[in-house]
């Protein structure tokens, strides 16, 4: 079966999962983990794009990103060919590092946004790269630390996320700090990052009241969100697919036409 393109568009909001091929290992130390942050503190102010959390975990990354100026198969490209390049040179290895396609979720901000924050934040935690909470709270290969103000990353807007608690700033992380930790007793969260309909209506509680009440509604595994922003989402996805074919068979390559114009 044909892998399906991912969907993107100008201010959609992504939850990226980057990993190794063959689940092998991406960042080997803390050089390897600087040398990815700064690459992405570089590329991230230059296409306008926000990022409102991220963790880094030794086979894989979590990003939530909102695009801006560039597409986000164009920022994760330069991110990731740059850093695979450097890393290789740098452990005198060969051939590809990450998987092929990394995974990316459109995702509906209200109420996923905050979900996801949690989430991706949570992961250093579970993956047991820290072992309490409060140790989690200052990890620096997680922008936990720094929505908390424990750490300084330019480019992460914190205080973005942070609005949604408190217009005051302590007020504000303290709220948020117990949010995340009322996350921990969750789990994994497979409705986040799992298939299709599961993700799309918002877990399994949403899924099973739709088939108790006869309802349907379209599920699509590159989007998180109900099924109206589903259905919206891909029929804006099928019109700028219908453009692109119109480019090409004039001759145009859509992707180099995009990434001239933002250049």
């Amino acid at each position: 079966m044909p892998r399906r393109s991912r969907i993107d568009a100008a201010g959609a909001l992504h939850h990226v999962i980057g990993r190794g091929i063959a689940r092998g290992v991406i960042f080997l130390s803390d050089q390897d983990r600087d040398d990815f942050l700064r690459r992405l503190g570089d590329i991230l102010p230059q296409t306008n794009t926000a990022c409102y959390a991220w963790a880094l975990i030794p086979n894989h990354f979590h990003l939530l990103l909102r695009t801006g100026s560039d597409p986000l198969s164009s920022v994760l490209k330069r991110l990731l060919t740059g850093y695979a390049v450097v890393f290789n040179m740098r452990h005198n290895r060969q051939g590809h590092l990450f998987q092929n396609r990394y995974k990316s979720i459109l995702c509906q901000e209200e109420p996923y946004l905050l979900e996801l924050v949690r989430y991706i934040h949570l992961n250093p935690l579970r993956a047991g790269l820290v072992k309490t909470y409060e140790e989690l709270c200052s990890y620096p290969y997680c922008g936990q630390s720094v929505i908390l103000g424990k750490r300084k990353r330019e480019w992460q807007d914190a205080d973005y996320v942070l609005g949604f608690f408190d217009n005051q700033v302590g007020v504000a992380r303290r709220m948020y700090r117990n949010f995340v930790k009322q996350g921990i007793e969750k789990g994994n969260r497979p409705e986040l990052v799992g298939g299709g309909l599961l993700r799309s209506q918002g877990g399994w509680a949403g899924v099973n009241a739709l088939r108790e009440s006869g309802d349907y509604q379209k599920g699509d595994e590159r989007i998180l969100g109900d099924g109206s922003f589903v259905q919206q989402v891909l029929s804006e996805s099928e019109e700028r697919l219908e453009r692109r074919y119109r480019l090409r068979t004039r001759g145009y390559d859509f992707d180099r036409v995009v990434e001239r114009v933002s250049a």
